[in-house]
Formats: structure tokens, sequence, C-alpha cells
């Protein structure tokens, strides 16, 4: 059997086990030399499939405790309903998660963020830097930060590193006297940063997936940018929308 087919054997088998429950969220799996023994393949036969498994998110492995079927929740995240919700029950956004800012003031921005308010590079913002985690597990689900223009927070309770009784655009819709009426998300998955993968808890060769979130104002006023850095193995976009009966010329023309 060629080598390409025996790792999707293993895999397919494996896959398989995982979600009949023979190895239940948690269980420790078999180490590579059993699984090999196991499965009549080579050492690298079994670490082929194993990283499959583990770029699906079906499994993740340990320095020095061994690989173990994926226990963390797959978090769900519908851009378009979140802002509604919070203005109903004036929660924070991502409410089921455990909010601690660790950082909170002025700052240079970012060249990356600069890019997404429109302004100077050398340009002072108020910057929150925040980590999002599961209230039960403790484990850090989200890394990021929401960067604001002085002339709306400069001064404010939002220089302070605590979180806000509601949802940040709220706090920003008060003190700007705007509201927010328009949001662009640019979503990339790659690699991530060293402070990304430590705070995450991330194994080697793991990616994120990164958004730019940029909130406008009716008259065009960035109110708020933030970023947000999630495991990609444990995050899901979910887009739902009305579909044109009518021709019609889009904004933007999408390549995908």
């Amino acid at each position: 059997m060629p080598a390409q087919l025996k790792n999707q054997y293993v895999a397919n088998s494996l896959r398989g086990d995982i979600r009949s429950g023979r190895y239940a969220p948690g269980a420790k799996l078999p180490t590579e030399s059993e699984l090999a023994d196991h499965f009549k393949v080579s050492a690298v036969t079994i670490r082929s499939a194993l990283a499959q498994l583990r770029s699906e998110g079906l499994i993740e492995s340990m320095q020095g405790r061994g690989t173990f079927v994926q226990s963390r929740k797959l978090r769900s995240r519908y851009s378009r309903a979140r802002y509604g919700r919070a203005r109903s029950d004036r929660q924070l956004l991502s409410s089921d998660l455990e909010h601690r800012i660790v950082e909170a003031g002025r700052q240079v921005v970012p060249d990356h963020i600069a890019v997404a308010m429109e302004i100077s590079p050398d340009t002072e913002v108020i910057a929150r830097h925040r980590l999002l985690s599961d209230p039960v597990t403790g484990q850090i689900e989200e890394i990021g930060a929401s960067y604001l223009p002085l002339g709306i927070a400069a001064g404010t309770y939002l220089e302070d590193p605590v979180v806000v009784p509601k949802a940040l655009f709220l706090c920003v819709e008060e003190l700007a006297g705007k509201t927010y009426t328009s949001a662009r998300d640019v979503w990339r998955a790659g690699p991530p940063t060293v402070e990304q993968a430590v705070a995450l808890g991330l194994p080697s060769g793991a990616a994120v997936v990164h958004l730019i979130h940029v909130a406008r104002a009716q008259d065009g006023t960035i109110l708020e940018v933030s970023e947000s850095a999630w495991s990609a193995t444990h995050v899901q976009i979910i887009d739902e929308y009305d579909i044109p009966e009518e021709a019609e010329l889009p904004p933007q023309h999408s390549d995908i």
C-alpha cells in the first residue's frame, strides 16, 4: 500500500474511534510505537496521521505527556448577531468567557493597526489588551486588543486596566456621542506570534485565526479597531446572509 494511503487509513481509523467514543474527549491515545505496532506501519506513517488529526482539531499533543483527544469546546462566532445581542442584554461581547484586561493606556499604534485606523504609524491611541478564558477550565481562548482614538478615550475610565461592565462598544458610543453603524472584518490564518503561542498554549506547528475588526459611525468616523486571535482548530466563523434574487454589482469583487 502506498505511504499516502497508509497515512489516510490510520487517520480514518483513529478518527472513527474518536467519533464513536472509543477514545473519549480528554482520553490519552496510545504511544506512537504502540500505534505503529497495532497498524503494522512505520512511526513516520503514524506521525503523519496524527499530524492530520491534529490539524483538524481532533487531538492535541502535550510535551512530555503524550497525545490526547481534544476536549476544548469548538467556539462559534456569529459576527452579525453579536452587536444586537449586546444592545439587548447589555452584557459583554463573548459574555460566556472570563475577561481580563492585562494592559490599558496610551501607546503608539502598531503599524498594521495604523493601516486599519487610517492614521499615521506614529500616532498615539488608547489600547486595551485583553485575554479571554474559559471560566471552567481557565484555558485562554482568545488574545486580543482594542484601539481607540485619543479624542474618544483619553482621560476616561477606558485607560484603566479593568473590565468594563458592558460591551466596550456601548461605552465608546456614550463617550463619543456616536453610534456604531457599520463594521468590516478581515480574517487571516497563519502561524502565531510567540506571545499568541504561549498565551493560547499552542503546540509547535499550530496555526491561529487572526481578525482585524473596524467599526465606524454613520459619518464614516472610525470609533474602534480591534484585533483577536484564536487557535485555528478551536474556532469556527459562521456567516448567514440573504442572497439577492436580482443581479447587482457588489462594491468589492470576491476572489473565492
